[in-house]
């Protein structure tokens, strides 16, 4: 098919249930999550703060995550239309530069939002967004990278939102104690963003992207996915622990250990338990993301 024809200069603009499945409302709530995270773990009281917390969550979910869709999709539009043509650019539903005026459009918006929301949350805002582009476009590409692209995911999906959620309800920094935790739970979302890539080795070898299972093996990346994952998780329980919030600290080691014992089937077959993991071992992780954050807001 001619370039011209499938992403013709000027065409109609897409239908809102296309414009939607552009920003993949699925991918929203892993950020919306850890900003819910960072609210409690801040230990603000919510009363007379819905609004703002209402803000944070379009913030973090349809606005900067919605938008690190469409600038992936917009970039990814030649290889989508060889192997995945039912995705709204390749398909035309979403066609000539609209993805990319959307993808403007939403990083526009949220730099708009996150500014009202005050100085620090711009901030943040700023670097999810930068790290959103220079994940898909080129010349950096992160994605290309399965030391990188996992890297960025992790600390955009769950660093910054949790940072986003407690820094909306403190108006200020958040403490040293809450940082080290989100940057460690950032740091075990690597593994997590891991298990995506074992779905898709063939297809990452074939157009040289350099996934963990690509470069180091299949096994090899599924072992070191769950060694980051438990490894940050036993560094967060001790210093839970060391800050004398021990039932904070007990809930995620409990957590932990369910992790642990459903990680040797998903190192079994990862291509084929990565999903299954995804819905169990990854939910128990999160889980211990609120357990972390409640022991941080006092209410352990």
């Amino acid at each position: 098919m001619d370039r011209s024809t499938l992403f013709p200069r000027t065409s109609p603009p897409p239908a809102a249930r296309d414009i939607l499945a552009l920003l993949k409302p699925i991918t929203w709530f892993p950020p919306m999550w850890a900003f819910a995270v960072g609210v409690v773990s801040s230990g603000a009281a919510i009363d007379g703060r819905w609004l703002l917390v209402a803000c944070g969550v379009l913030l973090a979910g349809p606005l900067v995550c919605g938008t690190s869709q469409a600038v992936n999709d917009w970039f990814d539009r030649h290889v989508d239309s060889i192997n995945e043509p039912d995705r709204p650019i390749p398909s035309g539903r979403v066609a000539g530069r609209w993805g990319l005026f959307i993808a403007l459009a939403g990083t526009l918006l949220s730099l708009l939002l996150a500014l009202a929301l005050g100085p620090l949350v711009l901030g943040a805002a700023t670097i999810g967004l930068a790290l959103a582009w220079a994940y898909s476009a080129p010349p950096f590409r992160l994605k290309s990278s399965g030391w990188w692209g996992p890297a960025v995911v992790g600390l955009t999906y769950e660093g910054l939102s949790w940072f986003t959620g407690a820094t909306v309800m403190l108006g200020a920094m958040p403490s040293w104690q809450v940082l080290a935790i989100l940057l460690l739970y950032s740091l075990g979302a690597h593994g997590i963003m891991t298990l995506n890539d074992f779905k898709a080795v063939e297809g990452d070898r074939a157009t040289g992207l350099r996934s963990l299972p690509v470069t180091l093996g299949v096994r090899n990346a599924s072992l070191l996915a769950c060694s980051t994952m438990a490894a940050t998780q036993a560094i967060v329980i001790a210093l839970l622990i060391g800050w004398g919030m021990v039932l904070s600290a007990g809930i995620v080691a409990a957590l932990l250990v369910g992790q642990l014992i459903l990680m040797p089937r998903l190192v079994r077959d990862p291509a084929r338990n990565a999903p299954w993991y995804g819905a169990t071992g990854v939910t128990l992780y999160v889980l211990g993301m609120l357990a972390a954050a409640l022991g941080l807001g006092g209410y352990f």
